[in-house]
């Protein structure tokens, strides 16, 4: 049978396009089809704009800290409209990058919907159909709306880079990463900044220590956090959202936030009429190499609500072609991805937890938290944690946990350790880096605890 082309992408973000454009340059004849913008959350509505939002917030720190250490520091204030223009002229040049990177590759791209007909058949908004011998669907994921009373005056993370102004205040409900993210750069932008959350401690699934000590430093930093606290009902006040809570009495809010969950961008492809089986989220189930039920339909990124961050989607991009276009079988490996969370303090993480590794095995927990030089100068009361987990029997670092600024950065070469089985020894032999926060990770020598 001939098919019009080898592969066909449905999906124009990070994961997708990279699929497409390394199946490409094995010299196979791919397609792609994004019915909205090329770049996918991570580039358009997620990691960078929020990335640069990030960076927007911290100044007013610094400014403070500069004044703090001698100079004479004229802040006119932050002009969101014209923070706003620059965000979407760089988004703009970086979606003609990835529209750039297809072209150039051979992959002929399609601004269009595109859902399955059968195995091998996709059909676009534009009443198209094409053949292919693969089809991957990449399709990402979407922030959603709770099912309650007045949840359709809210916004979600999607709306946050199109605001017309800032609110003067708003309500952020939930206590992901994303939520105390947005809300740690909202504050920081000037907005007075309440969440909602209604579990026990913010950032459910991180080390327990460092995630309490990034709930300290979001309260010590004016953020507005009630633990234990959801909403039941919002209801439109003027140009404002008044809120009941599920404890207290209702308050107004200019904005409400929801940060409470994706969905995996599934609905409407067509795929359970064909045998391609969802999870209970909507998720693409697939195997070890990124195949579904169905052999010709692989799918991968958020979609199969793995591990939902883009340089997973990527390698798993990357796994697909050597499995499907190179001969070369490769699953994905899951295990030990470093992550960072941009709150403020950044967290950054890779491994397990102290709660999970003591749930494994006997460990011993090495932890140290303290002022850091730069802050204590001037009298900052902010603490940062530097932790390593260590299993007792193979005396490998099982997890490394970083609560600091620049934790991602930091983590990121932690992870390298981590990830080729280094022991404390290992981390004991290198010389520190003084004066440096991180160098606590290399001089910490009897353990806090043991479990």
């Amino acid at each position: 049978m001939t098919f019009d082309y080898d592969l066909f992408v449905i999906g124009g973000g990070s994961g997708g396009v990279r699929a497409a454009r390394v199946a490409a340059a094995t010299g196979a004849s791919v397609a792609l089809a994004e019915e909205s913008r090329y770049g996918g959350t991570c580039v358009i509505r997620g990691c960078v704009p929020k990335k640069l939002m990030v960076f927007a917030s911290e100044f007013p720190a610094e400014i403070q800290n500069a004044q703090s250490y001698g100079w004479t520091v004229h802040s006119g204030g932050f002009d969101w409209t014209a923070f706003r223009t620059h965000l979407h002229s760089e988004l703009d040049r970086l979606e003609e990058i990835y529209r750039g990177l297809l072209k150039n590759s051979g992959v002929t791209t399609y601004d269009a919907r595109a859902r399955l007909s059968d195995a091998h058949t996709v059909t676009l908004s534009t009443g198209e159909s094409f053949t292919a011998k693969h089809i991957l669907i990449a399709t990402g994921g979407a922030p959603v709306r709770p099912d309650m009373p007045g949840a359709e005056h809210s916004i979600v993370s999607d709306d946050i880079f199109h605001l017309d102004q800032l609110p003067r205040s708003i309500l952020v409900v939930g206590g992901g990463y994303i939520a105390c993210e947005f809300a740690c750069i909202l504050n920081g932008l000037g907005v007075n900044v309440t969440q909602f959350y209604r579990g026990a401690q913010i950032l459910r699934g991180f080390d327990e220590e460092a995630r309490g000590l990034v709930a300290e430093d979001m309260i010590e930093n004016g953020i507005n956090l009630k633990l234990g606290t959801n909403i039941m009902n919002i209801a439109p006040d003027g140009d404002g959202y008044v809120v009941k809570p599920t404890n207290g009495s209702e308050q107004r809010f200019d904005k409400v936030f929801f940060a409470t969950g994706r969905r995996p961008s599934s609905a409407d492809l067509g795929l359970e009429d064909l045998g391609v089986r969802l999870g209970r989220n909507g998720q693409i189930e697939v195997d070890e190499y990124s195949q579904t039920a169905v052999p010709s339909i692989y799918a991968i990124g958020d979609v199969t609500d793995r591990v939902n961050l883009t340089p997973v989607a990527i390698r798993e991009g990357m796994a697909f072609v050597e499995t499907v276009f190179k001969g070369n079988p490769t699953p994905v490996d899951h295990d030990l991805i470093p992550t960072a969370i941009f709150t403020q303090p950044e967290i950054g993480t890779v491994g397990l937890s102290e709660e999970a590794a003591r749930d494994l095995e006997p460990i011993e927990v090495y932890c140290t938290s303290f002022r850091p030089m730069k802050t204590a100068f001037i009298g900052s009361p902010g603490r940062v944690l530097m932790k390593l987990v260590v299993s007792q029997a193979t005396r490998r670092v099982l997890g490394c946990h970083i609560v600091a600024p620049g934790a991602g950065e930091m983590i990121q070469m932690a992870g390298i350790a981590v990830k080729m089985g280094a022991t404390k020894e290992d981390f004991d032999r290198v010389c520190a880096v003084h004066p440096t926060m991180s160098e606590e990770l290399v001089t910490m020598k009897a353990p806090v605890r043991t479990g």
